[in-house]
């Protein structure tokens, strides 16, 4: 039971956060820059071109299921992405948002986990729909300590690998990286989550 609970609670978290269909277009975004960046060796054309496939995963996610915040995030960030590479004239720049980004993610994730309120913690809790102050019990908040652990250590391996090419302006590298950091490290990251909160829990802690 208390596997079949932390799946559905990982699964309803997963498809809010947009599915299998979020994962796709934050590889794609990354993927078709870098392409096209190859292919055309210019920056603002790469740009275009990964903007204009986002903003067609974007249409059709309006239309099919009509989750519009969804949508327009990603397009923010690759449209972000892009005006900042044109504007400087450097393919490394296109990841510098996302680079950015897992700068202040892992903050956020660190500081949590120092004040004992791990981010993890708090959104298996909330799926779950408690409100109880599920920190006071150790047991659980070691658990979910464990799980950040895991994405800390995803945040500082990323970090330090894309930071030297940034600066090193490495577009292949950087944006191969960049790629496969992302969304795919961040699923690996919440399956293994997934592994230690059904390895370490027991069947009383997430009653059902």
């Amino acid at each position: 039971m208390t596997s079949n609970l932390l799946a559905q609670k990982s699964m309803s978290l997963f498809t809010a956060m947009g599915g299998w269909r979020t994962v796709a277009e934050g590889i794609a975004s990354r993927a078709l820059f870098l392409i096209a960046y190859l292919l055309t060796e210019q920056v603002v054309t790469a740009g275009l071109i990964a903007v204009g496939g986002v903003l067609v995963c974007a249409v059709i996610r309006v239309y099919g299921d009509r989750k519009y915040w969804q949508a327009a995030g990603g397009l923010v960030v690759v449209g972000l992405s892009a005006a900042l590479a044109g504007s400087t004239g450097r393919g490394v720049d296109f990841y510098l948002p996302t680079l950015l980004l897992g700068v202040a993610g892992g903050t956020v994730f660190l500081i949590s986990t120092l004040v004992r309120r791990p981010v993890v913690g708090l959104i298996v809790e909330a799926a779950g729909g408690k409100r109880s102050a599920w920190w006071r019990d150790r047991p659980r908040l070691r658990r979910y300590q464990k799980c950040m652990a895991v994405f800390l250590a995803k945040f500082g391996i990323a970090l330090a690998v894309m930071v030297p090419l940034y600066l090193a302006g490495n577009v292949v590298a950087l944006g191969i990286a960049s790629t496969l950091m992302g969304a795919p490290a961040t699923g690996l990251c919440a399956y293994l989550s997934w592994r230690i909160l059904r390895a370490d829990a027991p069947a009383s802690a997430f009653p059902c």
